[in-house]
C-alpha cells in the first residue's frame, strides 16, 4: 500500500475562487466531511508558505492541532503539515468553461513515523473523510 490518498473531483468554480476558501483556516469546517475540524484557533484570515495555523479538532475526544503551511502556489497548491509530519494537500487545475479539478491528497509519506499510519485505520476513514469533503466543495459551487 502506497502512502498517499488522493482523490479529485470537478468543481464548477474557477481556481482562485477555490484557492480563496482553501487558504482561509475559518473556513475549513464548513467543508470537512471528517467530522473532526471544528473551528480555527489563532489562525490568519489568510494562509501562505511557512505560516502556522491551529484548529480545534474532535475525533474521540476533543484537541488541538498546530499545523504549518509546506507548500503553497498562490491560486494553485496548498498543503500543511501536522506534528507527526503527515501533509494535507490540494491541488487546483484550470478545467474548461471556468471549472476547476480540485484534487485532495493526505500523503503519510513524509510521516516521522509511517508504518504506524500504514497499519492504522486513518487511510481508511481519511479516504472516506476526502471523499466527503470532495462532496461538500462541490455542493458549496454548485449553480
Amino acid at each position: 500500500m502506497g502512502r498517499l490518498i488522493s482523490e479529485s473531483r470537478v468543481v464548477s468554480a474557477a481556481p482562485e475562487e477555490i484557492f480563496e476558501l482553501l487558504a482561509d483556516p475559518a473556513q475549513h469546517p464548513l467543508i470537512d466531511g471528517s467530522g473532526s475540524v471544528l473551528a480555527a484557533r489563532g489562525a490568519p484570515r489568510r494562509l501562505a508558505l511557512g505560516m502556522k495555523f491551529g484548529m480545534d479538532m474532535h475525533m474521540g475526544a476533543d484537541y488541538r492541532v498546530l499545523n504549518t503551511v509546506v507548500e503553497f502556489e498562490e491560486g494553485r497548491l496548498i498543503a500543511w503539515r501536522h506534528f507527526n509530519g503527515h501533509r494535507w494537500r490540494w491541488r487546483l487545475d484550470p478545467a474548461e468553461d471556468g471549472r476547476t479539478v480540485v484534487t485532495e491528497q493526505f500523503d503519510w509519506s513524509t510521516a516521522r513515523i509511517p508504518l504506524l499510519i500504514s497499519v492504522s485505520w486513518f487511510p481508511r476513514r481519511n479516504r472516506r473523510a476526502i471523499s466527503r469533503t470532495l462532496d461538500r466543495l462541490e455542493a458549496r459551487f454548485a449553480a
